[in-house]
């Protein structure tokens, strides 16, 4: 298997994209990363695009060959596209696809992109749709929606471990601090504690600035062998692990809901992949989906011992300049979640980040990135680990 790197990334602005559609904003993110790599569309060998539910957003389906056809890769060059979907998770998986086809040898120049246009419908087909990602006939034909699904997380790790409502506030107030420093987040101004806590009840005791928003985005990156990387960039960054994992989809079937045993198991094969603890990395971008997600993350993947990531993130631990900054760029609560752009965002974050490119969110000295993604509520989870130094 070759050593893989990133040569190119680009994002849209996250947000509310009246008057443009799906393919308009996935083809921005596409052209914007091969400018950015310096690439001519001629040497593209494959496309994967995340892509949780195009069908119930958009009435569009065949997601692939849609935007190889709009991004100029299907007339004359021919080149395959493969919609991937993994629920929220889509985009992480799809790097993840055009990481292996690359480092297999198939294929020399691969894009992984990632797209969800979702303001486009009323907001209980929005929920309708995303509530497939959990399991549909024993949790979404009762009603449990996933702030229902993450309430009953947070409210059992509450009770076993002590975990308050203002710590989870604090979660989101970190990401949104973090987020008015980032040019394309969808919430782009700080909140406080207290307006965390008046903010309206979705699902007890989740209110509504503990959950992440409806959004249309789109992100893009390129890889290509290592050992060719320099050809299009001065700062490659190098793909040190790719990981996945699976758990069951309802939550009444897992050893324990306040942990989510599939992101365990990838960052377990993750740091293996590396050769790497968590000791090396600098900086982390994590699903945070609601603010108790963030917080069974990091306990999850070993920045924090378990029951304690509340504490860690009111002792300031997880912030710029803390021990193990999470979420520069806002996370999925201040920067926004198109579903299937997501994972692909995160790595978008972490090229920045290691690049020297992030401005007021820079994180000084960084050399190791890692990005986490999760599908539904835990039943994917990709990591990847990404660095400056091959």
């Amino acid at each position: 298997m070759r050593d893989v790197a990133i040569i190119g990334v680009k994002n849209t602005n996250y947000g509310e994209h009246w008057g443009r559609d799906l393919r308009d904003i996935v083809v921005e993110a596409g052209v914007g990363a091969v400018e950015d790599a310096g690439v001519a569309g001629e040497k593209i060998d494959s496309m994967f695009v995340g892509n949780m539910s195009g069908g119930q957003f958009v009435e569009q389906e065949h997601i692939g060959a849609l935007i190889a056809d709009y991004a100029g890769l299907a007339k004359n060059l021919h080149v395959p596209s493969t919609r991937v979907e993994a629920a929220c998770a889509s985009g992480g998986l799809a790097l993840r696809q055009a990481i292996y086809a690359v480092a297999s040898g198939i294929d020399d120049i691969s894009i992984a992109a990632g797209a969800e246009k979702m303001t486009d419908v009323p907001a209980p087909k929005a929920s309708s749709a995303l509530a497939a990602a959990a399991d549909r006939e024993w949790e979404g034909i009762m009603g449990a929606t996933f702030p229902g699904l993450y309430a009953m997380i947070a409210k059992l790790h509450m009770t076993k471990y002590g975990t308050t409502s203002e710590q989870l506030a604090q979660v989101a107030v970190k990401n949104h601090l973090n987020g008015q420093h980032n040019p394309i987040a969808q919430y782009r101004k700080s909140i406080s504690v207290d307006s965390v806590l008046k903010s309206i009840m979705v699902a007890d005791p989740l209110h509504i600035f503990d959950c992440s928003p409806i959004t249309d985005g789109a992100s893009a990156v390129i890889v290509a062998p290592a050992e060719i990387a320099h050809e299009f960039t001065d700062t490659p960054i190098y793909v040190k692990a790719t990981a996945q994992a699976s758990d069951t989809i309802a939550l009444h079937d897992r050893r324990d809901i306040t942990t989510l045993d599939a992101s365990v198991a990838a960052g377990k094969r993750a740091y293996e992949m590396a050769k790497m603890t968590t000791s090396d990395i600098d900086m982390v971008e994590v699903h945070d989906c609601f603010t108790i997600a963030e917080i069974c993350a990091i306990e999850d993947l070993g920045f924090a011992k378990k029951g304690e990531g509340g504490i860690v993130t009111e002792n300031g631990e997880t912030a710029i300049g803390g021990r193990i900054p999470v979420n520069t760029s806002g996370g999925l609560k201040s920067c926004g979640h198109p579903v299937g752009a997501t994972g692909v965002k995160q790595a978008v974050e972490i090229v920045e980040q290691l690049r020297g490119e992030a401005g007021k969110r820079q994180v000084d000295g960084a050399e190791v990135g890692m990005t986490h993604n999760v599908g539904g509520s835990g039943a994917t989870a990709v990591v990847h680990i990404f660095s400056r130094n091959r």
